[in-house]
C-alpha cells in the first residue's frame, strides 16, 4: 500500500500538483501488525496444543504512530497495547511476552529489526490484564525520498490536448518502482516461534 491521499486541496510542501488535483506523499512509514503475529498463545505443557492446556493468551492493539518527519532520520515512535488473559487465576503470576519491531522497504526487503519484551502481571484472582508496549522505528530520510527526475515527471504541468495530459505518470513502471522503493512500513507483532506461527495459521 502507497501512502498516498488524493485531495483537491491547495498545494503544500510534499504534494505532488497534477493539473489542480494534489496527491500527498510523506516519508512517515505505514504502520500495521503483521497477519499472524498479533496473537499469542501459550500452552501448560508448552509441547500440547489441547484447549484443556491452554494457559495465556494476548493480543496486540491499538498501535498508533507518531512520526517526526524532519531532520536525517524519519522517527516514528510505536505505542501501543497488549491485552492479556489466563484461565489460572488463582495466585499473582509476571507472564513475560517478546515482541519485534521491523523496518521493511518497498514491501519486501527487511531494513532493521529490534526485539524487545512486555511483561503482563497478573494479580491474584485477576483473569484479564493489560501493558503498554512502545517502540522505535528510524528511516534514513534519503531513502524515503523520491529521486529529482522523478518527482519532475510527477509535478510537470500537462496541458490538454497533448498526449501526456491523457496519460496517468503513476502508470509508468519506473515511477511506479521508485514511489514502492521510497516506501516503508514498520511493522509490529510478538516474537512468535515456529509452532506458535503454524497455530496461529491453523487456528
Amino acid at each position: 500500500m502507497l501512502p498516498l491521499a488524493i485531495g483537491a486541496c491547495a498545494p503544500r510542501s510534499g504534494q505532488f500538483t497534477l493539473e489542480g488535483i494534489t496527491a500527498v506523499r510523506t516519508a512517515c512509514p505505514v504502520i500495521a501488525v503483521p497477519a499472524g503475529t498479533g496473537d499469542i498463545t501459550l500452552f501448560n505443557p508448552a509441547d500440547s496444543t489441547d484447549q484443556s492446556a491452554l494457559d495465556v493468551t494476548a493480543t496486540i492493539t491499538n498501535l498508533r504512530g507518531d512520526c517526526r518527519d524532519a531532520g536525517e532520520y524519519v522517527q516514528t515512535d510505536l505505542t501501543f497495547d497488549v491485552l492479556a488473559r489466563r484461565t489460572d487465576s488463582a495466585a499473582a503470576r509476571d507472564v513475560p511476552l517478546r515482541y519485534f519491531v521491523t523496518v521493511v522497504q518497498g514491501g519486501t526487503a527487511v531494513v532493521s529489526k529490534r526485539i524487545s519484551g512486555v511483561t503482563v502481571h497478573f494479580d491474584a484472582g485477576q483473569t484479564r490484564a493489560s501493558v503498554k508496549g512502545e517502540a522505535v522505528a528510524s528511516i534514513l530520510r534519503s531513502a524515503a525520498s523520491l529521486p529529482p527526475e522523478i518527482k519532475r515527471q510527477l509535478t510537470q504541468r500537462r496541458r490538454a490536448g497533448r498526449e501526456d495530459a491523457a496519460t496517468d505518470p503513476l502508470s509508468r513502471p519506473a515511477i511506479r518502482a521508485a514511489i514502492q522503493r521510497s516506501t516503508f512500513e514498520a511493522l509490529v507483532g510478538f516474537q512468535l516461534t515456529d509452532d506458535q506461527l503454524k497455530y496461529n495459521a491453523t487456528r
